[in-house]
Formats: structure tokens, C-alpha cells, sequence
């Protein structure tokens, strides 16, 4: 205990004078991207940039996102609160039109003197308005960039694609539905016919192409114009970059294919859903089926299409890499190094096949566990390096985490709390347990906790749409991590582990959490 203390109070002593300073903070969002990533101790994927990020800060090996889809997580993480006071659970619904008051990270950095603005995707742009939440930034956000930053070569993608097959087929898929009368609310006609033009929208293109033939690369480069700009600027800043890859489709240029072997690549180990599971806790990979041309409207994908769907995420994520290096490079070369912190976060995790699964929208270590790595910048003395925790972390942490470091008190709706004890040292913990939630429509919601060895899962029936979080229990998951990592067996009802269920089940009333009415 003395020596934690010890080390909290030079933690403490360091942050202040670094915070003194005033630090730029450069907020790097990845889309899709779970923890697979060397830094992760994955030896299947090449990520050098990032685990050189990871060098010189903190790896948080067991990050929780609030609600494993792409707007409800980035709502709960730029506030700082949960999905149930923000009231996103899903892709349509506006941040601001049911909080209209509600404070995010980089409005409340614009409000204590930070110039802020960024690129990419960041919010989800169906969760905000038009301007991508415009209290948000003090300077214009760049959702999308311009054409002037894609390659001259190539010049912008077409709906995200350069085949040309990929325009002729789409021009015969149109002809199609207008002869046979088929429109998109009739999904089932829609879909079969989308399975009749392989290149309508593959869930892959190998080509090769300069980086920024992509949106990605073009974002990087609009990133690098805005980050020249506001180093000029003499304000300290907030500077966000979201990059898409690896969300589908997986499209990258063919370098970054051609570092992998396709046929040793393995599939995932387990491909059934836990024995004892409730049914309602399965997705039957929605985003992708029915939706990507190749990929079956029934039954599991074959063995071949698998493996071409995980060398296409290994090769999106080493591309999503490549351009996180020249972004660090350019903060580097600009001298601005050692006063900004890096934060480095996917907003949830994927399912690659396991359970037979792919996409994300479950309660399951795949889909919830997603990457977090926070570098305090060279000049904040003391904190740790190349340092890797297992204290349970969630995003909601990182808006106090990044008020504590710039020496900025943490406003009072911030519902997270600060990872500042766990950057000085590793082995501190500020909560016992994770938590994420993922909604069954319409009337079912699951929570789950994850403490360092296990993960439970709790489903009520509530009216959470219209803010009813309460509701009675209709099953229960649990999952030994030690034993059993791939989540085989649901051991809620196994009395071997009843304590295990009563601790959870104490942090859930704790946290209010979960409860009967």
C-alpha cells in the first residue's frame, strides 16, 4: 500500500507540472478495430506504429466500450456517460435531441481555452447534427475530406471502391430491380438479387494503390493540414482523427494484403454459441449479411470466404497502422511531441467467426473488450512507459482521465472515472468491474460487468427506450476466462461459482445497475 501511495503522489506531483503547460491532446479513433493488435500480444497481426505508441504510454488490456455499436459507444465516450443518461442506443437517434445540454469532451476542452476541431469519423455522423455536433468544436469539423486530399492519381473512390467491375455491376443491379420492380423495402427480394452481382458491394478490394486513394489516407492528410495549422496557432489543442478502416468493407492497398498469408490463416476455434445461452443473446451477423454481396443470406460462411474476411481485417487494420505512423511522424517532426497526449481507442470490438458470429452487437469478450492506449507525451515525467494493466477500464474514463492530465477539473457530469492512478502505476485499480450494456429489441436490455478473470451477463425486460432501466431478470451468462476463453459454457447456474454471481450482482446494486423495480 505505501509503495502505491508513494508512487500516486510523484504521479501527482508530475501530472501537475506537466499539466502546467498546457498539453495538446491529438484524439485518434479507429472504427471497428478490437484489440488485435501487437501491443495486444497478437503475434498474427502487424501493427509497428501502435505498439510504438504503446511504448510510450499505457496499453489497457481489459477496455470496455459502453455499447458495442459504432454510435451509442462514441455518444457514451465523447460525454462521459453512459448509454443510458445519453439515451443512444442505436443509429438513428441524435445525441442533442435527447440531451439537448449535454457537455462532451471537446466542447468542454473549447470552453477552457483549447482550439478544437479534427477529421474522419469521430461521432457517428447519424447520432449528430449536420456540423458532427457543432458545440463540439471551435473550428469546423472535417467529417469528410475534400477531393484535394485523395490522390492525384487515382482521385476519390467510388462508394469506397476503385474496381471498375464494382461501378458495372452496380448499373446492372439497378437495371435489374427496375425491370423485376423491386424495391429496398422489400428486403427479402433485395437481397436476393444483391447475391446475383458479386461486385454490387464485395466485402473486399485488393488493389494496387497509393495510400490515400482511400478515404483513410485522405483524412491522414487532411489531419496533417490541420495539425501544421493549429501548431501556428498559439492556442493549445484538441485535435481529433477518426479513421474508418478496418469497418467493412475491408478495402486496403494491396503492401498491406501482401503481409499476410492467406492460407495460414485459422479460423475461429469455436464457431456455436455457448451451451446454455439464451437465444436472444446471438446476432446472426446483420451488417454484413444481406448487405455485402458475397456473403451468404443463410447459414455460415465458408471456410474460404472466412479466411478472406480475416486477412482483409489484418490487412485494414496493418494499413490503419501505417497511417497512425505518419500521423505521430508529423507530430514529431512539428516538435510537439513531448507536451501532447495521444489517445489511441477503437469504439468497440468484432466477432471474426467466433460463435459463428461477425460484425459486432453482443454482450461477448469480442465485441465488448476494444483497444484503448494512452501516452501522456515525453514531458510528463514520472508516468508510466511501455507500461500494459488488467484494472478493468471503460470509455467513459477517458473524458475525467483527460481532465486530470491537463490539470482541468472534471466537470460534475462526467459519470467515468480517472485512469491517472493506473498511468502512474499499473497495477492501481479504480473500479472493481467493467460495464457495457447491449439492447434486444424492443423491450429486453444486457449488462454485462468483466473483472479481471470472468464476465456476467444479466438480461432484463424493461421500456428502455422511453428511460425505464429497471425491470426484472429473464436469464443470466457467465464465463470463466481462466478456464474457459472462448466462452463454451454459460456457468451462471453451475454452484461452483455462486459467489462469483453474488459479487457481480453486489457491483450491479452498487452502480444501481440492473435492478428490479
Amino acid at each position: 500500500m505505501k509503495r502505491i501511495l508513494t508512487t500516486t503522489l510523484i504521479t501527482g506531483l508530475s501530472v501537475a507540472a506537466f499539466a502546467a503547460t498546457k498539453p495538446n491532446i491529438l484524439f485518434i479513433a479507429v472504427d471497428d478495430l478490437k484489440p488485435m493488435l501487437g501491443c495486444y500480444d497478437d503475434p498474427d497481426v502487424l501493427s509497428p506504429n501502435i505498439d510504438k505508441l504503446a511504448e510510450r504510454g499505457t496499453v489497457f488490456l481489459n477496455n470496455a466500450c459502453q455499447q458495442s455499436v459504432c454510435g451509442p459507444s462514441r455518444a457514451s465516450l465523447m460525454s462521459g456517460c453512459y448509454p443510458d443518461t445519453t439515451r443512444v442506443y442505436d443509429l438513428k437517434t441524435k445525441m442533442r435531441d435527447m440531451n439537448p445540454d449535454i457537455l462532451t469532451l471537446p466542447e468542454y476542452f473549447k470552453q477552457q481555452g483549447y482550439e478544437t476541431t479534427g477529421t474522419g469519423k469521430v461521432y457517428d455522423p447519424r447520432c449528430v447534427d449536420n456540423a458532427f455536433d457543432k458545440p463540439s468544436w471551435s473550428i469546423p469539423f472535417r467529417q469528410r475530406p475534400a477531393d484535394e486530399f485523395f490522390s492525384k492519381e487515382t482521385g476519390p473512390s467510388v462508394n469506397g471502391f476503385h474496381d471498375p467491375r464494382v461501378r458495372e455491376d452496380n448499373e446492372a443491379f439497378k437495371a435489374y430491380l427496375k425491370t423485376n420492380a423491386i424495391k429496398k423495402s422489400d428486403k427479402a427480394a433485395w437481397r436476393k438479387a444483391l447475391v446475383r452481382f458479386p461486385f454490387v458491394k464485395p466485402p473486399t478490394e485488393c488493389l494496387d494503390l497509393p495510400d490515400d486513394a482511400y478515404g483513410d489516407g485522405a483524412t491522414l492528410n487532411s489531419a496533417i493540414e490541420q495539425m501544421d495549422s493549429l501548431a501556428k496557432g498559439g492556442k493549445p489543442f484538441f485535435l481529433a482523427v477518426g479513421f474508418s478502416k478496418p469497418h467493412l468493407p475491408f478495402v486496403a492497398p494491396k503492401k498491406y494484403w501482401d503481409l499476410y498469408d492467406r492460407s495460414k490463416i485459422e479460423l475461429a476455434p469455436f464457431q456455436e454459441m455457448p451451451q446454455g445461452a439464451p437465444d436472444y443473446a446471438f446476432q446472426d451477423s446483420w451488417e454484413v449479411r444481406g448487405t455485402y454481396s458475397r456473403f451468404p443470406l443463410e447459414g455460415p460462411a465458408s471456410d474460404g470466404l472466412q479466411r478472406e474476411l480475416i486477412h482483409g481485417y489484418r490487412a485494414c487494420v496493418s494499413y490503419t497502422d501505417a497511417l497512425v505512423g505518419k500521423l505521430l511522424g508529423h507530430l514529431d517532426m512539428l516538435g510537439l511531441a513531448d507536451n501532447t497526449i495521444v489517445v489511441l481507442w477503437g469504439d468497440h470490438g468484432w466477432h471474426l467467426g467466433d460463435h459463428g458470429m461477425w460484425c459486432k452487437h453482443t454482450n461477448y469478450e469480442q465485441a465488448v473488450r476494444s483497444p484503448l492506449v494512452i501516452s501522456a507525451g515525453r514531458g510528463a515525467g514520472s508516468l508510466a512507459r511501455g507500461a500494459k494493466t488488467e484494472s478493468p477500464s471503460e470509455f467513459v474514463d477517458i473524458f475525467p482521465t483527460l481532465c486530470e492530465l491537463a490539470g482541468l477539473p472534471i466537470p460534475e457530469s462526467c459519470e467515468g472515472l480517472s485512469l491517472v492512478p493506473i498511468l502512474g502505476n499499473p497495477e492501481a485499480m479504480v473500479r472493481e468491474a467493467a460495464l457495457e450494456q447491449f439492447p434486444r429489441w424492443p423491450s429486453r436490455m444486457g449488462y454485462t460487468l468483466r473483472d479481471k478473470r470472468y464476465r456476467y451477463v444479466k438480461w432484463i425486460e424493461n421500456d428502455y427506450k422511453n428511460g425505464t432501466v429497471t425491470g426484472p431478470t429473464v436469464a443470466t451468462e457467465l464465463y470463466d476466462y481462466e478456464k474457459d476463453p472462448l466462452e463454451t459454457v454459460n456457468l451462471s447456474g453451475n454452484p461452483e461459482y455462486k459467489q462469483v454471481v453474488e459479487n457481480f450482482e453486489r457491483i450491479f446494486k452498487k452502480r444501481g445497475i440492473a435492478q428490479e423495480k
